[in-house]
């Protein structure tokens, strides 16, 4: 680690191996496949709601969200806008449904619903979502550190990857969500630290850099017309809601979090906590990617040598001097967004602090991927080795398989990470992958909640028209020129609200038409009073 102080390496060395100490110190009470899951349902609400809180809070936000708003403006900020909208969904009908399930599994249900299929069909839907999360979140961590130690983003992912994969399987879920409560306060008080770095090192000031945001429409959300052909407010907007409503809903890593809380009144109010958290947290990142916008617009000069990398990794290796140079003058501030915020830490952050704020990055990555991890071995476990292999685990031989699951779910996300190296937005990348893969289950277990008179046929013909939806609107645009007419007209964005709108409308559409009467959308009570866990 070259370019690292002694005095910054030693602050990151200690927070790695704080990480694992903690996984060691729950490792005693980790003894049981549930104690692994569901940490016994005894963690209280606002842990749970600020684990969930550092889950949402990850290196795509730390990092991607600055390079996001550097590159253009805040419309990816209504995102975070529609987070109220589907807590409140969530916390009013989906916390209840799970608590009162009392499965670990989010997909366990759909098959009570549909048949095996349809649990087969989520669990593949949502481990693909994980494998894109943890791998965009690993390309993010290695972007930074790559730029702070010299070392190759693969050394860089392999290192981390294992510290993440040791404590998560020693601690499982306990471990997973205590961490998560210390690497919430340590990512918040980062973002707070960078800011009044650039502030401090801007003439003018604060009010400098809103007004080079302003002038520059920096600061805007998009565009309010109804196109949905652009990311326009409205389209970032629905995409959110549709996300947020199946990270809520759907995602094991939340859902799994909903039976950790003594209550179902705790863990909805652990929804809320997240959302009250993450809104104005968000914000901050928006802020930076203005403030570093604001900064180097004011020294143009310093951003040449980030040109020149991004320059030099788009052309072969045999372009010239002239061939860089032309590059790297072409470029537009999109194109190295990602890159800048990692620039500002190496040239102008004072040795000490690099070290905080490198520590802040980690936990912003290693929150999410432990909890990914954690959720994906559960699902296997559940759902394919005890569904399809052997149904009759008793609690060592469970914990065995939830343990090599990790381990191999934490290889399988470094393994995605090192494949989206080159990509050139990590917040573009994961949100175009995220809403593909969850669209689909996302609309089938509405379908499942709310017309309790669709079954087994209508469920799966309108699954096969959603995923051809999806699979048209994902790939159209590399139909030949010929064939222009075919492709998806559609921003991107907007697959997630297609695909699940036609699985769900098309299930109540061919219910009706089978059975001649009117659907009768039920959608589950609110949560009954449990007896609180003590």
């Amino acid at each position: 680690m070259h370019n690292l102080p002694i005095f910054d390496l030693a602050i990151i060395l200690i927070y790695l191996i704080g990480m694992v100490v903690v996984g060691i110190y729950f490792s005693r009470k980790n003894k049981s496949a549930e104690q692994f899951t569901k940490a016994s349902g005894t963690i209280p609400g606002w842990a749970i709601g600020l684990s969930i809180y550092a889950t949402f809070l990850s290196s795509n936000t730390f990092l991607g969200v600055p390079g996001k708003a550097y590159g253009s403006n805040w419309n990816a900020f209504v995102f975070s806008l529609s987070m109220p909208l589907a807590a409140w969904v969530a916390s009013r009908f989906f916390v209840p449904f799970y608590r009162q399930t009392s499965e670990v599994s989010a997909y366990t249900h759909l098959e009570k619903r549909f048949g095996p299929w349809a649990r087969t069909y989520a669990v593949v839907c949502f481990l693909l979502t994980q494998l894109a999360r943890m791998g965009s979140i690993f390309f993010g961590i290695a972007l930074s550190l790559q730029a702070l130690t010299g070392y190759s983003m693969e050394t860089v992912m392999l290192v981390t990857g294992i510290c993440i994969i040791i404590y998560t399987v020693l601690g499982g879920m306990e471990a997973v969500i205590w961490t998560e409560v210390v690497q919430g306060v340590i990512k918040t008080l980062g973002a707070v630290l960078i800011i009044y770095l650039i502030v401090t090192d801007m003439p003018g000031g604060f009010a400098k850099i809103m007004e080079i945001g302003q002038s520059d429409n920096k600061l805007s959300l998009g565009s309010y017309a109804p196109d949905f052909t652009q990311a326009t407010f409205w389209v970032v907007l629905l995409y959110g809601f549709f996300i947020n409503l199946n990270n809520f809903g759907m995602d094991q890593n939340y859902v799994q979090r909903y039976h950790t809380a003594r209550s179902a009144k705790e863990a909805a109010k652990s929804v809320w906590l997240c959302v009250g958290l993450y809104l104005p947290a968000s914000l901050l990142f928006f802020i930076i990617g203005t403030c570093l916008y604001a900064y180097y617009d004011l020294h143009p000069e310093l951003i040449q040598s980030i040109k020149n990398q991004v320059a030099l990794e788009r052309l072969p290796a045999t372009a010239s001097t002239a061939d860089i140079a032309q590059m790297a003058a072409s470029l537009q501030p999109a194109d190295y967004g990602d890159k800048v915020m990692p620039h500002f830490m190496v040239t102008k952050i004072p040795a000490g602090l690099v070290g905080l704020i490198v520590s802040a990055i980690l936990s912003a990555a290693m929150s999410t991927i432990s909890s990914g991890m954690n959720a994906s071995a559960t699902v296997f476990s559940e759902d394919i080795f005890k569904r399809y292999i052997n149904p009759d685990l008793n609690d060592k031989k469970g914990l065995l398989v939830l343990h090599l699951a990790t381990v191999v779910f934490g290889l399988l996300g470094m393994g995605t990470g090192i494949a989206m190296i080159g990509v050139k937005s990590i917040l573009d990348i994961w949100w175009e992958l995220s809403g593909i893969f969850a669209a689909g289950m996302l609309g089938l277990f509405l379908l499942g909640i709310i017309s309790r008179q669709s079954r087994n046929a209508e469920a799966l013909t309108a699954t096969i028209l959603g995923v051809l939806v999806i699979l048209w609107m994902t790939f159209s645009h590399l139909l030949p020129a010929e064939l222009e007419q075919f492709r998806s007209p559609l921003h991107k964005n907007m697959i997630i609200v297609i695909g699940t709108l036609t699985i769900f409308l098309a299930g109540v559409i061919l219910t009706r038409f089978r059975h001649k009467t009117p659907v009768t959308a039920t959608i589950p009570p609110a949560y009954k009073k449990e007896k609180t866990l003590r």
